[in-house]
């Protein structure tokens, strides 16, 4: 029987030296990106109304509802763009090595790419590459949640109760969104109304990575990314300079508000993970 104990051995150690490897060779990661968020995302419901936070007084109360409410909101949707974001690299590395991309699987990137606003260039896809992974990527969580914060005044303001609008976002047709009640003469924009919080949240993560005036946040991330650095939101926030009319006054105010406010953002996010299902 001594010899039946040698083969399980072996078997055991062919299988682990086999299944790392399948698990991640980047071919089996060319899925249909709709698929894999179905497949292994947490459903979060379409959130359709904002939660009356006036009601707390405790300053340090009030903050953890507010975070508790939008982390779920905004972790969801950065998980979706890096989903987008390792398709993306799956392909990237399938071309370099001079390997065939499934048709499928070519459309989807040319319709992520389109979704990002990135002209796939046949002639220099390096180049493409790196514009597109520059723009699909995600945003540290502590920077959306103190920038929905800020704009919203703790989810309290008229745009985020009435428009679901955490972001300050606008809008220019008629009739799109809210308007201020201080728009100056001359002037024809909107505060911008959505569906859901969620739509808003998403909105947000596409301005930023799609605008041509957050193109320094994306280079700076960028960087960091090349450099194997941690993604941290105070490293991200000098590329926010025209998020706000008062421009160095805002990106400091975010700045103090990331340092008072990331040990509850980091328990919060910490706390929904340990929460989430295996």
């Amino acid at each position: 029987m001594r010899w039946l104990g040698w083969l399980l051995a072996l078997i055991l150690v062919v299988v682990a030296a086999w299944l790392p490897t399948t698990m991640h060779r980047p071919e089996l990661e060319l899925m249909d990106t709709t698929t894999l968020v179905s497949l292994e995302l947490p459903k979060i419901p379409m959130v359709t109304e904002v939660p009356d936070f006036s009601v707390y007084m405790d300053v340090n109360e009030k903050k953890k509802a507010f975070f508790g409410f939008l982390a779920p909101l905004v972790q969801l949707e950065n998980s979706i763009i890096e989903r987008e974001r390792n398709f993306v690299l799956a392909v990237q590395e399938k071309l370099r090595r001079g390997q065939s991309v499934p048709s499928k699987q070519m459309k989807q990137l040319h319709a992520l790419a389109k979704r990002y606003q990135v002209d796939l260039d046949s002639d220099n896809m390096e180049e493409s590459f790196k514009v597109l992974l520059r723009r699909v990527d995600v945003v540290p969580e502590t920077l959306v949640l103190v920038q929905a914060a800020n704009e919203s005044g703790w989810g309290t303001s008229r745009f985020a109760r009435e428009g679901l609008n955490l972001f300050g976002q606008w809008c220019f047709s008629n009739g799109c969104g809210l308007v201020p009640d201080a728009r100056r003469d001359g002037m024809n924009h909107e505060v911008r109304k959505f569906p859901s919080v969620n739509a808003s949240v998403r909105s947000y993560l596409r301005n930023i990575n799609t605008h041509p005036a957050y193109f320094e946040l994306r280079r700076l991330r960028e960087a960091k990314r090349a450099s194997g650095a941690d993604l941290r939101a105070i490293d991200l926030t000098p590329g926010l300079l025209s998020y706000s009319e008062r421009g160095e006054d805002y990106v400091h105010e975010l700045n103090a508000m990331i340092r008072v406010n990331r040990p509850i953002i980091v328990d919060m996010l910490q706390a929904n993970s340990d929460s989430a299902p295996e």
